[in-house]
């Protein structure tokens, strides 16, 4: 079995959303190995001295223990199109540190450097290769009810209804007018709010 990990956001040496990854690692602990006890990430985590004061991504990589935590200086990727790709069989429901099955699709797909994946499964939208994502109805933003993985930031959206889970078809694309890609590093108000138009069909 893969490891897993989770990425922990550190801006100002000050780590984000602590309580929701404590949930998600536990949990996966726990269905994953079972485990019963409780790792706290803000007893763990201590930011390094030569972490400056900007925004920095913490990894932690986990089986049953905590095998390894990583720092690395933050750059947002820049995203001008997203590629529509179906993938009936996928199944990332654990944050696994092995990614392969996202670096097939976006081969598949033909995605560029400046390029992402909008993935389908079973006629609904999920989630790209590295976000989940929200989207902007005029009044509402909704999130898919069953993306492939659920991220800390959702789950912390979710919880404050800033964002309502739905189930989205792909034919549903048109009732939307904006679409936000979020995740550990990406909050509600960091994310760009990006145009519809930005999604396109697959050439595969």
């Amino acid at each position: 079995m893969s490891r897993l990990f989770e990425t922990i956001k550190v801006s100002d040496k000050k780590p984000f959303n602590l309580t929701f990854h404590n949930e998600r690692m536990n949990g996966s602990r726990r269905e994953l190995f079972g485990c019963s006890d409780q790792i706290d990430l803000e007893k763990i985590l201590h930011v390094p001295d030569q972490i400056g004061s900007g925004v920095y991504k913490c990894r932690v990589i986990y089986e049953k223990e905590i095998e390894k935590i990583e720092w690395v200086e933050y750059s947002p990727k820049k995203i001008e199109r997203l590629k529509i790709i179906e993938a009936d069989e996928i199944d990332y429901s654990y944050k696994f540190l092995d990614r392969e099955v996202f670096n097939r699709l976006l081969k598949q797909a033909g995605a560029g450097a400046n390029e992402d994946i909008l993935i389908i499964k079973n006629g609904k939208i999920t989630d790209t290769s590295y976000s989940n994502i929200v989207l902007f109805d005029g009044k509402e933003w909704h999130t898919p009810a069953e993306p492939l993985l659920k991220g800390t930031q959702r789950a912390k959206l979710v919880s404050e209804k800033r964002i309502i889970e739905k189930e989205i078809a792909l034919n549903d694309l048109k009732s939307y007018k904006e679409i936000k890609l979020i995740n550990a590093m990406l909050g509600f108000e960091d994310a760009p709010t990006l145009p519809l138009k930005l999604i396109v069909e697959s050439s595969t």
